[in-house]
C-alpha cells in the first residue's frame, strides 16, 4: 500500500538540505510525497522545525498546533516532528503536545526513517523541494565546535562534523546531472570545514573539487566564520572563476569589547585586517555580513562604532537582528540583558536605514553595466535572475521583462547576458542582450 507524506520544513536552508535528503530515502513504491503548501489529507505529516530564536521558535511551535488541527480534522495521519525545537526541547514538548505522535531530534534523519518504516542506506540521493530551480544548497558538515555565547546551535546540532569530500562531489555531481548549475555552499561554519576528519581546513580543496564539477558553472560560499579565516580560499576566489565574487562572512559587531562578551575570537583590529584582506585580495568581491545590537552591555559609544564601520567597510549586503537570550548559552547564564527592548529595536532600525543607504549606492552604480545572470524563474512576464553578487532567497534580484513565452521558457535555469537599466535598495532591473 502506498502511503502518502508531507514535509513542512521551517528554518534555514540547512533544514531544507535535510528535508531533501530524507524524502530522497523513501522508496517510491511504499510512498508517495506531496509537495509543502499542497491541501490535501495525507497519512503521515512532518514537520521539519527550528530552535535558533524567538521568532522561529513561535513559528514553528505555532505550526505543529495547525498540523494538530489538520489532524483533528482528519487531514492528517500520523504527526512526526523533528529538528532544532523538537531537538532543544526533547523533554517539554511531549507533554505540552501530546497529539503528536513522534518526535525526533536534528542530529540524525534515521530515527525520523524508522518511524516510517524505512531503513536509511548511504546514498547521497535528493529529492528537490523546489524542483526546476537551478540553484542548490549543498551543505558541508554539521554542529559547530564554536561556542558563541549568545548561540544554541552546539546546543542544538552537537559538535562540528564534516562530510568527506567524495561524498560531497557526489551529491554536486547528482544535483548537477538535475539541472543545477549553482551551488550555495553552507554549514554553521563553512571555513572549520575539514578539520574533524582530514586534521586540517580542507575548504579551498572541497571548492577546487567542486568547481570540476561538469555542469556546475557558479560556487557561492556561506556563513564564513571571520577568526583565523583560512587564506587559501582567497586564492581560490580570486583564480578560480567558477567561484562566485561573493561571501557571507557575519561579524556581528565591531567593538572589541562586545566581540570579547560574545566570545567570537576575534577583536576589532582583525576584523577590519580580514575585510582590508578580503578587498584587497579578491577584487570586486560583494561581501554580505550579520551585525547585532542590542548585545548585553552594548552602549551608545559602542553602537556609534557599529555605525562608523558600517559606514567605513560599505558592505554591500547586510542583515542585523536584535539581541534575544536564549536559554542554555553563555550569556544567558552569565550576562544580564541591559539594553532595552525599545532601545534595541530603534538602533536595529538606524542600522539598516544606514545600510540601505549603501544598499542603494551599491546597486545604482551598475546602471548601465553587463552582467552574466542566472534566471530562477519566469513569473507574470517578467524573468527572475540574479548575478554572482545575489545569493538566492537572501538578496535582491535582476528582474527583466519578457513577453515571449517560449524565450523565456528557454532561458529559465539557464544563464543570460543583460544590462541594467534601474536599480533601488534591494532589485535591479535589466534588458535582455
Amino acid at each position: 500500500m502506498v502511503r502518502t507524506v508531507q514535509v513542512l520544513t521551517l528554518g534555514c536552508s540547512k533544514n531544507t538540505v535535510d528535508t531533501e535528503h530524507l524524502l530522497a530515502a523513501l522508496p517510491a513504491d511504499r510512498f508517495r510525497v506531496i509537495p509543502e503548501g499542497e491541501d490535501m489529507a495525507v497519512d503521515y505529516l512532518l514537520l521539519n522545525t527550528c530552535g535558533f530564536i524567538g521568532d522561529a521558535k513561535e513559528e514553528s511551535i505555532n505550526a505543529i498546533f495547525s498540523a494538530v488541527q489538520r489532524k483533528k480534522d482528519g487531514l492528517a495521519g500520523k504527526i512526526l516532528v523533528f529538528g532544532c525545537l523538537s531537538q532543544r526541547y526533547a523533554d517539554e514538548l511531549p507533554e505540552l503536545i501530546p497529539e503528536v505522535d513522534g518526535w525526533f531530534g536534528a542530529r540524525e534523519l534515521e530515527p525520523v526513517l524508522r518511524a516510517l518504516g524505512v531503513q536509511k542506506g548511504e546514498e547521497t540521493s535528493r529529492m528537490r523541494t523546489v524542483p526546476g530551480m537551478p540553484y542548490a544548497f549543498l551543505k558541508i558538515s554539521e554542529g559547530c565546535d564554536r561556542r558563541c555565547s549568545y548561540c544554541a546551535i552546539p546546543l542544538i546540532r552537537g559538535n562540528h562534523r564534516s562530510v568527506p569530500i567524495e561524498t560531497l562531489v557526489k551529491e554536486a555531481e547528482e544535483l548537477a546531472a538535475g539541472g543545477v548549475k549553482e551551488l550555495v555552499i553552507i554549514a554553521q561554519d563553512t571555513t572549520w570545514y575539514g578539520l574533524d576528519i582530514y586534521g586540517r581546513r580542507a575548504l579551498a580543496q572541497l571548492l577546487q573539487r567542486l568547481s570540476e564539477v561538469p555542469g556546475i558553472e557558479w560556487l557561492r560560499i556561506h556563513y564564513s566564520y571571520p577568526a583565523s579565516f583560512p587564506e587559501d580560499v582567497l586564492e581560490q576566489m580570486a583564480q578560480n572563476p567558477r567561484i562566485c565574487k561573493y561571501l557571507d562572512i557575519p561579524l556581528q559587531h565591531i567593538s572589541s569589547r562586545v566581540l570579547g562578551n560574545m566570545h567570537r575570537g576575534i577583536d576589532a583590529s582583525k576584523t577590519r585586517e580580514i575585510i582590508g584582506k578580503l578587498r584587497s585580495r579578491v577584487p570586486g568581491v560583494v561581501l554580505r555580513t550579520t551585525m547585532m545590537v542590542g548585545f548585553p552591555g552594548e552602549d551608545t559609544q559602542q553602537f556609534n562604532a557599529l555605525l562608523d564601520f558600517v559606514r567605513e567597510a560599505r558592505f554591500e549586503r547586510l542583515g542585523a537582528f536584535a539581541y534575544s537570550e536564549e536559554e542554555g548559552t553563555w550569556g544567558a547564564a552569565n550576562l544580564r540583558d541591559s539594553v532595552r527592548e525599545s532601545t534595541k529595536k530603534a538602533r536595529l532600525e538606524q542600522l539598516m536605514e544606514l545600510q540601505r543607504e549603501i544598499s542603494l549606492n551599491f546597486n545604482t552604480g551598475r546602471i548601465g553595466t553587463e552582467e552574466k545572470v542566472l534566471v530562477d524563474t519566469w513569473t507574470d512576464g517578467v524573468l527572475v535572475c540574479r548575478s554572482q553578487y545575489e545569493s538566492p532567497e537572501v538578496d535582491g534580484e535582476i528582474l527583466v521583462k519578457c513577453d515571449d513565452p517560449a524565450l523565456a521558457k528557454s532561458l529559465v535555469g539557464q544563464f543570460a547576458r543583460v544590462r541594467i537599466t534601474a536599480a533601488d535598495d534591494y532589485d535591479l532591473t535589466a534588458d535582455l542582450l
